[in-house]
């Protein structure tokens, strides 16, 4: 069956190329009694528009670039589903890319994106200003999310890492937890070195007097199961152990469980980010919570009002806060939750 081009459907619609194009484009010079008989042409004829035409005489592709770190696991699942509903919601489509090795790949992955979207939202731990300016158009609009680049040129979205491992070690320090250890972060992640700094701070300023260690992690779940025997092993032994992500408490949930030991009765246990299936564990998992979901949301939102009001766009360096759900892993009841 061959192709039908535009040219088949000016002429079955009596009208000129340039006609058709401009209802594919939404022009409001077109009237509705052509504009209607242009689409029933197309209709019958079962015409798809080349969105690279399109592209071009309108200068959007109605599509927006996601680059992510990974694509596993429920963290950046949540974040992916809140980027791409609110993509839709607003008549576009999102690219989604992801990069694990470095800049290599980060370089490879924004030059792939060039003129393929009309905005792009970046989530990664090997970005510096240098790569983005050298292999990204000025034109371009860029949020970063969860990135730490050292400039005020992109918009920023940033979580409170500080804040809230601050505020989960205080809560594990009042209820009386003097030996705490805490699952550290891969090596050189911003996200982890700030969780831990907030962890340190607490200690600190709490002035317990007892015995605080640093396991290290890689934020997975194998890292958590196999970081309990060495908590275990330490003397005095932990009564409470910081996750500095769920997906790590969640490992070490299931270490403890298989070491014959009760979660919070024999040792507390709290987490970081609560994904959605933190509340749903036995028992129900105590963490440091961030609106996953709402940092694909904000980070979308963001860069297509970039893109729609490009002269009255203001880029902005949002730090998000976060908040504590208390639940069963600390012994405390589920609606317990501080702001």
């Amino acid at each position: 069956m061959p192709i039908v081009t535009i040219k088949d459907v000016a002429k079955a619609a009596s009208v000129s190329i340039a006609t058709v194009s401009r209802v594919f484009n939404n022009a409001e010079v077109v009237e509705e009694a052509t504009r209607v008989r242009v689409q029933e042409a197309s209709q019958r004829l079962n015409y798809i528009p080349n969105a690279v035409g399109r592209s071009l005489s309108t200068r959007r592709t109605d599509a927006i670039g996601l680059l992510l770190p990974d694509l596993f696991g429920e963290f950046f699942s949540e974040v992916l589903r809140g980027s791409d509903q609110t993509a839709q919601q607003s008549d576009y489509h999102l690219v989604v890319s992801s990069s694990h090795n470095g800049r290599a790949e980060i370089r490879a992955a924004l030059r792939m994106m060039r003129g393929r979207v009309d905005g792009l939202v970046i989530m990664s731990p090997h970005l510096d200003a240098e790569t983005l300016n050298r292999n990204l158009p000025q034109s371009l609009p860029v949020v970063l999310l969860n990135c730490y680049v050292d400039t005020d040129r992109f918009d920023s979205l940033a979580v409170d890492n500080y804040g809230g491992a601050y505020a989960m070690t205080q809560h594990l320090l009042s209820h009386g937890h003097k030996h705490i250890a805490i699952l550290k972060g891969t090596d050189r992640n911003f996200d982890a070195a700030e969780r831990l700094r907030g962890f340190k701070m607490a200690v600190a300023n709490h002035g317990s007097g007892g015995a605080c260690y640093e396991i290290n992690g890689n934020f997975s779940e194998a890292a958590g199961y196999d970081s309990v025997k060495e908590i275990l092993a330490l003397t005095p032994r932990p009564t409470a152990v910081f996750a500095s992500n769920d997906s790590m408490a969640i490992g070490a949930l299931s270490a403890l469980r298989d070491s014959g030991l009760q979660v919070p009765k024999d040792i507390a246990l709290a987490g970081f980010d609560d994904i959605p299936i933190a509340s749903y564990m036995t028992p129900s998992l105590t963490t440091v919570h961030v609106g996953i979901h709402g940092l694909g949301v904000h980070a979308i939102e963001t860069v297509l009002h970039a893109f729609k009001n490009k002269n009255e766009h203001h880029k902005q360096q949002v730090l998000l806060s976060t908040t504590l759900s208390l639940r069963g892993s600390c012994g405390c009841d589920q609606s317990n939750n501080i702001n």
